[in-house]
């Protein structure tokens, strides 16, 4: 069996059956779906940061179109859950392509200007004079299609098709591409790299993927307002979680959620007091000692991460 094809089998058997199989041995079901967002999230930032280098501040923005994609095509076209998911994803790529221009920035500047972007989605979809459309300020009810059941497990589909772009990337010419340009630009476009079109191919990926989990959040928790499926607190999370388990590898950023978001919940929860505390010190810990993440430690102690 060839080597890509191995290493696929044992990082999506497990996921599938890891995920599918959880609800059974721990009841907390919404919990168990904001891990499986979370991963799907860190995938996609890993997608754009982690093989072209562009760090996505505002990648919350693609999370709430596809979450508004997915509440338009069910209010209004009465499309049934799957189809809305579509519309939902749909959406967010084409949030993306309006803004491939950003990509044209660099460093502080995109990860600024991307963040703006995706505030000023937020503001339009809040904005009272389209309560007709999209209910502004006052949030959407889609109790219509409620399904948790089927919801989380179609969550599932998504974090498995996210992680399989990932390792899809990790193994492919196309993704040696992406790194090469990520690395030199410059070097690459020499080489015969088309830059801005692999730049572009990982972008709008990375904002299918976010337009799908959030078109899945929406039709999971069935009612959320603006400032729930625009917080800054998905992408931040995806970020540190990305950050903290390796980026550029598969397993790195399903295992900062599984390390950092259980610690959350555990912490959070337990001992409020300290949570800040110590999350503040391992992400400074993180960034000192580990840039590479979680992932780059594992390597020194002989343990191969895909």
């Amino acid at each position: 069996m060839p080597k890509p094809l191995r290493n696929t089998l044992l990082v999506l058997v497990p996921l599938i059956l890891i995920t599918a199989l959880a609800p059974l041995a721990y009841q907390n079901k919404l919990l168990l779906f904001n891990f499986i967002v979370f991963m799907t999230l860190a995938q996609g930032v890993n997608i754009i940061y982690g093989f072209t280098g562009y760090l996505p501040f505002g990648y919350v923005g693609f999370f709430g179109a596809g979450a508004y994609g997915f509440a338009l095509a069910v209010m209004h076209l009465h499309a049934g859950p799957l189809v809305a998911m579509a519309v939902g994803g749909t959406c967010s790529v084409l949030v993306g392509l309006v803004l491939t221009p950003l990509l044209r920035l660099s460093g502080a500047y995109f990860a600024i200007a991307n963040l703006a972007a995706a505030l000023a989605m937020a503001e339009i979809v809040s904005n009272p004079a389209l309560v007709n459309i999209t209910r502004g300020p006052y949030g959407v009810s889609l109790s219509g299609v409620f399904s948790p059941t089927l919801s989380y497990a179609v969550s599932i589909a998504v974090l498995v098709f996210a992680t399989g772009c990932v390792l899809y990337l990790r193994y492919s010419r196309f993704g040696l591409a992406l790194q090469a340009v990520r690395d030199d630009p410059i070097s690459a476009s020499m080489a015969g790299i088309h830059v801005v079109w692999v730049r572009t191919i990982a972008w709008l990926l990375s904002a299918l993927i976010a337009g799908l989990i959030g078109a899945n959040f929406a039709w999971y928790v069935s009612v959320f307002y603006p400032d729930n499926v625009f917080s800054s607190d998905f992408s931040i999370y995806a970020l540190v979680f990305a950050l903290f388990g390796g980026v550029s590898t598969v397993l790195g950023p399903i295992m900062g959620v599984i390390l950092l978001y259980g610690l959350y919940n555990y912490i959070g929860i337990t001992e409020p007091e300290y949570f800040q505390l110590i999350y503040g010190l391992l992400i400074m810990a993180l960034v000192l000692f580990l840039p590479n993440g979680l992932a780059s430690l594992l390597r020194r102690w002989g343990i191969h991460v895909i």
